[in-house]
C-alpha cells in the first residue's frame, strides 16, 4: 500500500523543485522557430538503468514489467507509457511518466527490482540523473547534424530508433519520436550546455534562406 503521508510530502515539494534546464525556459522560447525548429525541455520522467541478460528468466520478469526489452541497437521496446532504450546488448534505459515513480504512487521501480530478485543484474533509480530536450520541426535535423557523427538521414535513423551518440561533443541517447521530432536524453549537469548548443544550431534558421 502506498504511503499517502509520504507522497503528500513529496507532492509538496515538486511545487518548488527546477529542472535542470529550467533557467534557460525564457531562452528556449525565444530561440524557437515556430514552423521551423522548436527546442523545449521535457517533463519530469521516471527513468531506471537496467542491467540484465534478456535471454535468461529474469529477463523475461524484466521484459514482462516493461512490456518487452529491445534486442538490437537503435531499438525501442516497451509499451504506450513505458519506453525501453537500447543502450548495450544487456544494459536498457528504462523511461516512463513521472507518476509512475514509487515515491508518488507508481510501482515502476519496485517492479523492476522485484523482478530482477536475486539474479545477477542492475536496476538502478535514475530519475534525477537525466534531463530530455525535444527538438522538432522541418530543420531540426539540419540542427543537430551541425555536432552529431550519425547520419540522421530517414532511410538510416527511422521513426522510433535511439541511438548512444554525442551532440556537440556532449553524450547523449538521441531518439526520433517523429518524421520532424527528436528526443535527447541527457545528464542533468550537461543541461545548461547542450541546451545552448542547440540554441546556437538553431540561429541560422531565424533568418530568411538566402535565394
Amino acid at each position: 500500500m502506498a504511503n499517502t503521508a509520504a507522497i503528500n510530502g513529496i507532492n509538496g515539494l515538486r511545487d518548488i523543485r527546477r529542472s535542470p534546464a529550467s533557467h534557460l525556459a525564457a531562452a528556449l522560447e525565444a530561440g524557437s522557430i515556430q514552423g521551423t525548429v522548436v527546442l523545449n525541455e521535457g517533463p519530469f520522467q521516471t527513468m531506471a538503468g537496467v542491467r540484465v541478460d534478456p535471454r535468461s528468466e529474469e529477463g523475461a520478469r524484466i521484459a514482462a514489467v516493461t512490456g518487452g526489452l529491445p534486442a538490437r541497437c537503435g531499438d525501442v521496446g516497451g509499451t504506450d507509457r513505458v519506453t525501453v532504450l537500447w543502450l548495450g546488448p544487456s544494459e536498457f534505459l528504462v523511461v516512463a511518466p513521472e507518476e509512475a515513480h514509487d515515491s508518488l504512487g507508481g510501482d515502476l521501480i519496485g517492479s523492476l527490482v522485484a523482478a530482477l530478485g536475486e539474479a545477477p543484474g542492475q536496476v538502478v533509480d535514475l530519475s534525477a540523473n537525466r534531463t530530455t530536450f525535444e527538438l522538432s520541426g522541418p530543420r531540426a535535423r539540419a540542427a543537430l547534424e551541425k555536432g552529431c557523427a550519425l547520419d540522421l538521414h530517414p532511410r538510416s535513423f527511422t521513426v522510433g530508433t535511439a541511438l548512444s551518440t554525442e551532440i556537440g561533443n556532449i553524450p547523449v541517447v538521441l531518439q526520433k519520436t517523429g518524421e520532424e521530432s527528436f528526443r535527447l536524453f541527457s545528464r542533468a549537469s550537461f543541461a545548461d550546455f547542450l541546451g545552448r548548443w542547440l540554441l546556437d544550431a538553431m540561429r541560422e534558421f531565424a533568418s530568411p534562406e538566402v535565394p
